[in-house]
């Protein structure tokens, strides 16, 4: 199971060049607007150093950490949803992401060009916030009117999409993005058909002169990056994970010890089809035991011996760190 986070902003601020850190992929990023056209998507392990501690006590002979997708998307600017600058295009290729990593400029660099010729972090982020707001009320009139239609011949899944789109009309109307919404999981199932794209989580990366925070207010929660100099990604990294609302399991072994990703509150059989479908599908049962007493006990000998090594079934709920063996059919 992958997830990606699109790397968005205005032109200028930085983005390609926080995803040529992140990846090690050189990327265009010429000093002038729109110099990534295209998506350039790079994969980026977790660091994690329980890797590294259970890999010691299986002797391990690699270790395979879990991943992130980085999608560098063009700069967005003012009137992208009515297709100025990339508008359209910039727009369809974020509407695939998971999350939205949105690059704030902060620093300073008078040589660096801002699109707007003056910097202003919050101003930038308004801006971006709005195109995001005013492209998902497109696509919401286009598809109540089609709804409607629908509905009115009675069938019943569209007269739910029907109240559900009339909702989310009203919260972009108010200027606001859908996350910020109270919603059920049958609405959500709704809303995702649609591809909204302020219905995903964001979170915002700084770009400032240093790794001090520059004490700016922000609607969402922020990591500081100075990319003037190469900065240490393990913060944003973590952040990115963070707001995808992820945790990982571990399997560990002399072949190898290796980290898996689920979304948080998921169950042992949809852990295992991460692994293999066909686990998920043959499920019987899940051995688990949590990383640090493994590692504290030495062995899964002694995890068994002292009752932490225990047995799981269907309806278990897996937690950040746990170490899994699983039984199947």
């Amino acid at each position: 199971m992958s997830f990606s986070v699109g790397i968005v902003g205005l032109p200028n601020v930085g983005k390609s060049t926080l995803f040529r850190f992140l990846t090690n992929k050189q990327v265009a990023c010429e000093n002038y607007p729109f110099c990534t056209i295209d998506p350039n998507v790079g994969v980026v392990s977790v660091p994690d150093d329980r890797l590294d501690a259970l890999s010691k006590v299986s002797e391990s002979k690699k270790i395979i950490p879990t991943i992130i997708e980085f999608v560098d998307i063009a700069g967005l600017v003012k009137g992208a949803h009515e297709g100025q600058g990339l508008g359209n295009k910039f727009l369809s290729h974020i509407k695939s992401v998971d999350a939205i990593a949105q690059v704030v400029r902060a620093f300073s660099a008078p040589e660096v060009i801002h699109v707007d010729g003056i910097i202003n972090p919050v101003s930038d982020v308004t801006v971006i916030n709005l195109e995001l707001i005013l492209a998902d009320a497109d696509v919401a009139t286009k598809r109540l009117k089609e709804m409607e239609g629908k509905a009115r011949t009675g069938d019943k899944e569209s007269k739910e999409a029907l109240a559900v789109l009339q909702k989310a009309y009203s919260v972009l109307q108010q200027e606001r993005f859908l996350s910020s919404e109270e919603w059920s999981l049958e609405e959500k199932k709704v809303l995702k058909q649609f591809n909204f794209l302020t219905i995903k989580p964001m979170f915002y990366v700084v770009n400032a002169d240093d790794s001090d925070d520059p004490g700016i207010t922000l609607p969402g929660p922020y990591v500081v990056v100075p990319l003037l100099e190469e900065p240490d990604l393990t913060s944003l990294i973590t952040k990115a994970y963070e707001t995808l609302n992820l945790v990982s399991f571990f399997t560990t072994g002399p072949e190898e010890t290796r980290a898996w990703t689920v979304e948080q509150g998921s169950k042992a059989p949809q852990a295992a089809g991460v692994i293999h479908t066909d686990f998920e599908k043959g499920f019987i049962r899940a051995e688990v035991v949590g990383w640090k007493d493994l590692v504290e006990l030495g062995s899964i000998a002694e995890a068994k011996s002292k009752g932490v090594w225990r047995l799981e079934g269907k309806d278990y709920v897996i937690q950040d760190g746990d170490v899994c063996h699983f039984r199947f059919a």
